[in-house]
């Protein structure tokens, strides 16, 4: 509620607040990695993939939901100053930044401890406070990482709130949602509703259902929307070559194309039941386009209006 308070308010505002948070967790995550560094035993490296390379796909599609927040960049364009610019290198540097992190955390998290100590329990819940506590690490760092992991929660909420709250933006200005959708706040000038539609429509749900079956559910859509993106560059680099682009995509169609390899085995590594659950909400998409948005889509009526 705060943070759809927060954004609400104004975009500069949320910028401000997530940089302060961001630099915070980054902080937490260098303190870890160096104190971590200090109590890696290199055995506990053995063995290096005890569960093969399925065991890698289906971590690898569990763990993605940690980079589902990057796409968030592109739906800030319109706030950008120079968005041809600036939103690649957004998306392509903070993706290596956050990778190298990522993996530097892993590399010492089990060198500290086995991996089969995070199974389960109160290492299972909080993995790097745990292995601090277990090892005799000074209650400081610990405190400084259960501060970071708070704050790199919180700033998470605020960029899934802001890019879900602009995607509805889009689409109702559209016409693939109702107009209410794209109201703009008279005085802040931000979609007010898109956000306190989003703060509802998924916080409500967030706390009523369980945190992995929600996260495989998010993974699964997300992986199969970048799998549309990929099918989407392949599309429009044929139909439409001479158009101006600011980016290009290099090597059209085999990054598509290996995306979309990647992205479709990360999917089959997911559960049965998120497969049910995603051609529920699938079915559930498809009929509310088939029903209203269609009918009232812009650029359906213009594609109409070129092909008569």
């Amino acid at each position: 509620f705060i943070l759809s308070l927060l954004l609400v308010r104004g975009v500069r505002e949320s910028a401000e607040a997530n940089n302060v948070m961001v630099a915070i967790k980054i902080g937490a995550i260098l303190t870890f990695l160096v104190v971590g560094g200090m109590l890696v035993n290199p055995a506990n490296w053995k063995p290096f993939a005890p569960s093969g390379f399925g065991g890698i796909v289906t971590g690898g599609a569990i763990v993605f939901f940690t980079y589902i927040g990057f796409d968030s960049v592109s739906t800030a364009a319109e706030e950008c100053r120079n968005p041809q610019r600036d939103l690649p290198f957004g998306i392509i540097a903070s993706l290596i930044v956050c990778t190298v992190l990522y993996i530097g955390v892993a590399v010492v998290l089990l060198g500290m401890m086995k991996y089969v100590t995070f199974a389960s329990g109160a290492a299972a819940e909080a993995p790097v406070a745990y292995a601090l506590q277990q090892l005799g690490a000074h209650r400081f760092f610990r405190s400084i990482i259960v501060i970071g992991a708070l704050m790199g929660m919180i700033s998470s909420l605020l960029v899934f709130q802001y890019g879900q709250a602009r995607i509805w933006y889009a689409m109702s200005r559209d016409g693939l949602l109702p107009k209410l959708f794209s109201a703009v706040h008279p005085k802040f000038q931000t979609p007010h509703w898109s956000t306190w539609i989003a703060c509802f429509a998924v916080g409500i749900p967030a706390g009523l259902v369980d945190i992995g079956d929600a996260a495989d559910l998010s993974n699964i859509g997300t992986l199969f929307a970048f799998v549309l993106v990929s099918l989407g560059v392949i599309f429009l680099r044929r139909k439409q070559p001479e158009r101006p682009r600011a980016f290009r995509v290099p090597l059209v169609p085999w990054f598509p194309l290996i995306s979309i390899i990647l992205c479709g085995g990360l999917m089959m590594g997911l559960t049965v039941i998120t497969w049910i659950r995603f051609v529920v909400w699938l079915v559930i998409g498809l009929l509310i386009y088939a029903t209203y948005s269609h009918r009232h889509s812009e650029f359906a009526r213009s594609a109409a209006d070129e092909g008569s």
